[in-house]
């Protein structure tokens, strides 16, 4: 896909890889991209920075873990400015914890991660069938493909890659595009405020390689759509990484293991 006069909806785009998204986006000249994000304030202030001729952009505050706002995101999107060719669902959050997270936690985790991508492909991908063809760029994370200290992180974040995995299989043929981001370590508040406040899973991200700039992940996006590769990652190690965990499980286990610090019970 190439990102010159397309139309384009970025949730979680106030911020973090969202605001690199929107832009590249427009640099790249798209021609609408909709900043679609809990904080309108942001959303408002990066769309008064950005705005261009070539690129009119539009902001709008959505809790992209509730269904009836991904719906009305999309259904507003459409009829106002016309249709979306590329969905970017990108808002997520995590939770720094395992078995001390609350069902709250998980309850957050699983429907920023997991059912924000849902909701949005429930709404889109018949409008999209219906016209021919669209594109949906899913951020999932490298912990969806690897791992993660924070186990509610972890768990939803692959299903996350699951569920993109699924929408490619089943709709490639009616011309749905479907790719999924999956970076590593990427500075961004949610990085850098856990770190703050002593996350262990935080201090394992920094521990595991590379962290990247948010506009490092946006050029990777780019490149990644340009070639429409369902697969997108920002941190090359991560296919061998892939390779390692399916072919040597239990080394790999016990090599993250020992990466994020889990010590032996005492006796």
């Amino acid at each position: 896909m190439e990102i010159k006069g397309k139309r384009i909806v970025v949730t979680g785009g106030a911020r973090g890889i969202g605001e690199a998204l929107v832009r590249r986006f427009v640099e790249e000249g798209a021609s609408e991209v909709v900043i679609a994000d809990l904080d309108l304030d942001a959303a408002n202030a990066l769309r008064a920075e950005l705005g261009t001729a070539q690129t009119r952009l539009h902001a709008c505050s959505v809790d992209a873990g509730a269904e009836p706002a991904i719906q009305q995101l999309i259904e507003c999107t459409e009829a106002e400015l016309g249709p979306i060719d590329l969905f970017c669902s990108n808002a997520g959050t995590g939770s720094g914890k395992g078995l001390d997270a609350s069902d709250r936690d998980w309850e957050r985790n699983w429907a920023l991660n997991v059912m924000s991508h849902i909701y949005a492909a429930r709404f889109i991908v018949p409008r999209m069938v219906a016209r021919g063809g669209g594109y949906l760029l899913n951020t999932c994370s490298g912990a969806g493909l690897l791992a993660n200290a924070d186990a509610p992180y972890m768990v939803t974040k692959h299903a996350a890659v699951a569920f993109a995995d699924w929408l490619s299989i089943r709709y490639r043929a009616q011309g749905i595009k479907v790719s999924a981001l999956c970076p590593r370590g990427v500075k961004t508040t949610m990085l850098t405020n856990a770190l703050a406040a002593g996350s262990p899973a935080a201090k394992a991200v920094l521990a595991g390689g590379e962290v990247l700039e948010p506009y490092q992940v946006a050029d990777a996006v780019v490149a990644g759509l340009a070639a429409e590769q369902f697969l997108i990652l920002p941190h090359p190690d991560v296919a061998q990484a892939i390779q390692r965990k399916a072919s040597e499980r239990d080394a790999w286990q016990a090599e993250i293991a020992a990466l994020f610090n889990f010590a032996p019970a005492r006796p």
